[in-house]
């Protein structure tokens, strides 16, 4: 028989008893004195043959009964524990709590099958299918409702749900479309709204959701602190005015950020250049329904503004650039003229890049403002350009026409431009100097000589000129209400009148000296696509004429008159007249290229260039001594290219007569239809025109293509 102690599995369980026993060891002494060991808890049978002792199966109830201990008597007396030195208490008389008295009323459980009532809103917004808003029918309670709607709609994920999707899809973009509710009525103000959102099937058992809104009570603002701001002194209250926040005033985020560019404006515009204001804090307090302000602001010192310091004076100089600055020395530092300068500096197309540095000349005083120059760093950009254009007319014909130029030959703004132009009824050949900026902003010198050949049906000439002037013109930067203009002109031209049957007539020598000039009023609103506003202008012109060895003396004028008027968001009418005459003369005196015409894309459209007016024998025009013309147009804004396109009906009305006022003996009628895309510079035109009351010899139709508008 084999020792117990040796088996396998006594050994077995034997160390897996040790292990769940070490954690707790080592005993105290008393603890061991009574526990009963290991080999006296396993019988001998369940060693040796262990298989047929746990068959024996649970030992009998008696038996077990007679194994089990004795219940224990409560009442006993508890046995000495030498380890526990705190007395038992005894004797102890606990307090006998009072009865609950019955609640008075029932108390009333709420069931989860009962409804839970929902807060009225019955007005109802639906912004497609798949989207319904809810809000309640006073719209006192929200007044900012349809910009509201308006606002959601445009960054709604749901409002551009795709029907194809699945109702999952939809709930996901249902959950950011009610953050974007949340954030939305945050900005209006509404800090405690509630957004009710409910996903399931509309009357067509199609998924769609609803939002609930309830925005509850607007917030208001409540302390408005901005900084420093007290430190402009004499300024204070109109800056102050400037940001346009009170205590008491609702809470509009969007609002916040606009006074602050107001405010930021108004700094700049009162003689603040190194004004900073720091980014707007907004601290909400729910239980007063306020939320305060916080906007640090640091004026800085105030200045006058000095001069214009160039980083490069050879190319640019520093007077030059303090002489198309629009301010004065002393002027009140503004950040408009400063913003001004760098766009002025940047139209002189000799620049690719500008950055302006308000510089300290000298720090402000309690009694005297500061000075601050203007230091202007410069980058140059490429100044020589070459460029050439093609264009072609049905009544023109063929235009080709190439240029060089270099636009800072002459520094500062000095150019000199070489050009040409081979064409069916013109050549030419030129050179042309140009001073911009000359003595003043937008104030321009130029010297034009040039060589031109030119063969109409009205004439054909032969010419040399020398051309001079100096203007204070308009500009895309800088309209101007008054632009004028003054120039002198020294002309030879040879012209023939007419060709008949192929056989030029007489050649005719005239040597002409003409002082020209102009002044324009204009009060309309862009000068390429004018919606509102006039024009007015009026050009004189005395001349001298030398033919025939005698000399003839005569004076042209020419006013010219057009009007805006927008009727709708998509419709502006616009009209014009012109009106010239030549007096002092007989017409024979007058070279053919210096008497007045009509017809062409900027005249009576529907004809050739110059075709109106007196006819010789043959019934080529050859102009006459005074004008008269008129057209109305309507330029209609369709919705083709996001609104680009635009279809203009015109009429057109014009006729020239050999005396110096108007007889209206023959006039001629032009109508058409055109075509505008706006390229965001200008508008691009394309004119069709047939004429009314065509003569013999007048084409059926014309066409004319350019860039702005034909008045």
């Amino acid at each position: 028989m084999k020792s117990r102690h040796s088996t396998a599995p006594v050994t077995a369980l034997a160390a897996a008893l040790s292990l769940l026993a070490a954690p707790f060891a080592p005993l105290a002494a008393q603890d061991r004195q009574d526990t009963p060991s290991l080999e006296d808890l396993i019988p001998d049978e369940a060693v040796d043959n262990p298989e047929e002792w746990a068959a024996q199966g649970v030992p009998a109830a008696d038996e077990a009964d007679a194994n089990a201990q004795a219940p224990l008597d409560v009442d006993a007396p508890l046995a000495e524990m030498p380890m526990v030195t705190v007395p038992w208490p005894e004797d102890i008389d606990l307090p006998q709590l009072a009865p609950l008295e019955p609640a008075e009323e029932e108390i009333e459980f709420v069931q989860f099958d009962d409804e839970v009532p929902r807060a009225v809103t019955d007005s109802e917004e639906r912004l497609s299918d798949e989207l319904l808003l809810a809000f309640p029918s006073d719209r006192t309670l929200f007044p900012e409702r349809d910009e509201f709607l308006d606002r959601f709609e445009s960054l709604s994920t749901v409002d551009n749900y795709d029907d194809e999707g699945n109702i999952a899809q939809l709930a996901v973009q249902a959950r950011a479309d009610e953050e974007l509710l949340n954030r939305l009525l945050r900005v209006y103000g509404y800090f405690d709204a509630q957004v009710a959102r409910t996903v399931g099937g509309n009357d067509d058992d199609e998924a769609s959701v609803r939002f609930d809104i309830i925005p509850g009570t607007r917030y208001t603002y409540g302390e408005i602190d901005l900084g420093n701001l007290a430190a402009a002194d004499n300024q204070f209250s109109a800056l102050r005015r400037s940001f346009d926040i009170e205590s008491g005033d609702p809470i509009n985020l969007d609002g916040i950020e606009a006074e602050r560019a107001d405010l930021d404006t108004a700094l700049g515009e009162s003689g603040f250049p190194f004004a900073s204001i720091d980014a707007p804090s907004l601290l909400v307090d729910h239980a007063r329904d306020e939320g305060d302000l916080s906007m640090p602001v640091e004026p800085g010192g105030r200045y006058r503004l000095g001069t214009v310091i160039s980083s490069d004076p050879e190319f640019l100089s520093s007077r030059h650039l303090t002489r198309i600055a629009r301010w004065d020395e002393g002027d009140i530092y503004r950040r408009s003229d400063e913003m001004d300068l760098r766009r002025a500096m940047l139209a002189t197309g000799l620049l690719g890049a500008v950055e302006l540095t308000p510089v300290v000349r000298q720090e402000p005083t309690e009694s005297e403002l500061g000075i601050v120059d203007m230091q202007a760093d410069l980058t140059q950009a490429p100044l020589r350009t070459l460029a050439g254009s093609i264009g072609y007319g049905t009544e023109e014909g063929i235009r080709l026409e190439a240029s060089w130029e270099h636009r800072n030959l002459f520094p500062p703004e000095g150019s000199l431009r070489v050009r040409g132009i081979a064409g069916t009824q013109e050549q030419l050949l030129g050179v042309t100097f140009r001073k911009n900026n000359f003595y003043g902003r937008d104030r321009i010198l130029s010297v034009d000589a040039f060589a031109t050949t030119i063969d109409t049906d009205a004439y054909d000439a032969e010419t040399v000129s020398l051309v001079a002037s100096y203007e204070r013109t308009s500009t895309l930067l800088f309209q101007k209400p008054i632009s004028w203009g003054v120039g002198f002109e020294l002309v030879y031209t040879n012209e023939a009148e007419t060709k008949v049957k192929g056989d030029e007539s007489a050649d005719i020598e005239y040597l002409i000296g003409a002082l020209p000039s102009f002044i324009q009023y204009d009060t309309s609103d862009s000068l390429l696509d004018p919606t509102e506003g006039f024009r007015a202008r009026v050009s004189v012109s005395p001349e001298v004429s030398r033919v025939f060895e005698s000399n003839s003396t005569y004076l042209k004028t020419q006013f010219d008159l057009s009007a805006y008027q927008q009727v709708s968001d998509n419709i502006v009418l616009a009209g014009r007249t012109r009106i010239g005459s030549i007096i002092g003369a007989d017409l024979a005196s007058i070279a053919p290229s210096r008497r007045l015409y009509a017809g062409g894309g900027g005249s009576v459209r529907g004809y050739g260039y110059q075709a109106i007016g007196p006819t010789n024998a043959v019934g080529t025009p050859n102009g006459g001594r005074s004008l008269v013309e008129a057209s109305v147009e309507a330029r209609v804004r369709t919705g083709f290219m996001d609104g680009a396109v635009s279809v203009v009906p015109f009429v057109d009305a014009g006729t020239v007569s050999r005396s110096t006022t108007p007889t209206f003996d023959d006039i001629r009628f032009g109508a058409g239809v055109g075509l505008r895309y706006d390229t965001g510079f200008g508008p691009l035109r394309v004119d069709v025109a047939v004429p009314l009351n065509r003569r013999e010899g007048d084409s059926w139709v014309a066409v004319y293509v350019g860039l702005g508008q034909a008045f």
